[in-house]
């Protein structure tokens, strides 16, 4: 049997590429409509254009980019139609987990999620808005894999992966991570109290932030929509 380092897949150039470009349009250092070159971007990273037109294809497989025949390749703007249909799914499976989290509920899941919040404000202390935003999905991730369902973040994480910077925009308003905290000690409270009542409440006014965030993205920066 091979010994588990043994099995870790080298990195290749077009990983490297690839994770260059996918931090960097995450995190809104190059905005949705911008062109993008395979050339500049070669140059810049010092490789071949080869592995750049892979990680290309690859982002454009993530809907990060759109690759357009005889013309520039552009960072894909956000998809409304896309969005509201990220957000139907994502409730209806956090819903889910939060209702059979409540059935099983124990003071230990509740001391693991509590040093998670704890984390989360420090980050918010030191104004780590990249940590808290880590350490959001370690959030929901948690309960899901508490609540007996660790697959189910597989898709979450899916749902969250395709609004991520729409989340970048909305953590970076006033006082939004401070309410993304006080809603996540809410639903900590709700799952140790056991009720599946006031989780639902909690969760749903959790994700219907990121909604009301849209809006007001799109009425400042309509030209980030496809």
């Amino acid at each position: 049997m091979l010994e588990a380092a043994d099995q870790i897949a080298p990195r290749t150039t077009t990983d490297m590429v690839f994770d260059a470009l996918h931090e960097q349009i995450q995190t809104l250092k190059i905005l949705p409509g911008t062109r993008i070159s395979e050339a500049e971007v070669a140059a810049n990273l010092g490789v071949s254009r080869q592995p750049v037109r892979d990680a290309f294809n690859r982002l454009s497989n993530l809907q990060l980019l759109r690759i357009r025949p005889q013309r520039a390749t552009v960072v894909s703007g956000f998809s409304m139609p896309e969005i509201k249909n990220v957000r139907f799914i994502r409730l209806a499976i956090e819903l889910e987990i939060a209702r059979l989290a409540c059935a099983n509920w124990t003071p230990e899941h509740h001391q693991k999620l509590e040093a998670n919040i704890e984390r989360q404000r420090a980050a918010i202390a030191a104004i780590q808005i990249d940590r808290f935003h880590k350490l959001d999905y370690e959030f929901h991730q948690m309960i899901c894999t508490l609540a007996g369902h660790p697959l189910a973040f597989k898709t979450l994480m899916q749902c969250k992966q395709k609004v991520e910077r729409l989340c970048m925009l909305s953590l970076a308003r006033e006082d939004e991570v401070s309410a993304v905290l006080v809603d996540h000690q809410d639903i900590a409270a709700a799952l140790a109290e056991g009720s599946a009542e006031k989780v639902e409440k909690v969760f749903r006014r959790h994700l219907g932030r990121l909604d009301e965030a849209i809006i007001e993205i799109h009425e400042k920066h309509s030209e980030y929509f496809d």
